[in-house]
């Protein structure tokens, strides 16, 4: 994080110590506003990178009417760390309770508890349109978390060591250091399998966002993609992606 970055963070925790200040949301921003609704001032516009460094400090709740609010500190508990929630686990202070889709190994979707602040397909998760409706649907989450679990499981264990781009591609092999085991093999050919599934206009964002965990508007810079281009993008992705996987 750049020093600008962090001066704006820490003036956006500063702010957010005042009584009646809160997080609202606006495409891909999060306008920082001091009063009870939308008339209230903005003082102050973030980006998801500052928006992810609330979560982790002071910590962030949902608001009653739509936004966030800076998590009440505890005064009774002092084992606790500086900006820590009551209630949430030490060292875990991102802590976003929720529910989240989940497709199981047999293929059923359902419902589980979950951290919300895990990925930026979480984060997108909880965006509405501007008829109040959820921007990603139940079906098109679930694909984009389950290819991160794929990932999770390709690029991971005892006998791995391998790049994302060592994944076995169309029409190409492994450059692995070493033998990756079964499993992750197994796994690393699901995520071509679903990767290619996307198509090639679709494949790179969704990369970036379900795989890297990189936030929208940084995967729009970096792939040049006009500001809120993106969104639609990977809406599609998902959408090839829930296909895929037989969702929805």
């Amino acid at each position: 994080m750049s020093l600008p970055q962090k001066r704006i963070v820490e003036r956006a925790r500063a702010l957010l110590d005042r009584p009646g200040a809160w997080l609202d949301q606006s495409g891909a921003a999060y306008p920082l506003r001091l009063g009870g609704d939308r008339r209230g001032r903005v003082v102050l516009t973030l980006d998801e990178a500052a928006f992810r460094a609330l979560v982790e400090r002071p910590g962030l709740r949902r608001r009653d009417g739509g936004g966030w609010q800076a998590r009440a500190r505890s005064v009774t508990n002092t084992s606790l760390s500086p900006g820590l929630a009551p209630g949430s686990p030490a060292g875990r202070p991102g802590l976003i309770e929720g529910e989240r889709p989940f497709m199981e190994l047999d293929g059923r979707l359902t419902t589980r508890r979950a951290n919300l602040g895990e990925s930026p397909v979480a984060w997108l998760a909880r965006r509405k349109d501007a008829s109040g409706r959820p921007w990603l649907s139940p079906a098109e989450v679930a694909a984009g978390e389950r290819l991160r679990r794929e990932a999770e499981i390709a690029l991971s264990g005892p006998s791995l060591t391998m790049r994302w781009d060592a994944l076995p591609r169309a029409g190409g092999g492994s450059s692995a250091r070493v033998e990756p085991s079964d499993r992750a093999l197994s796994a690393a050919a699901r995520v071509e399998a679903a990767l290619s599934a996307c198509g090639p206009r679709l494949r790179a964002l969704v990369e970036r966002v379900c795989i890297h965990g990189t936030s929208l508007q940084l995967a729009e810079e970096t792939l040049f993609l006009r500001r809120r281009q993106g969104k639609t993008v990977l809406k599609q992705g998902l959408q090839a992606l829930a296909e895929h996987y037989g969702l929805g």
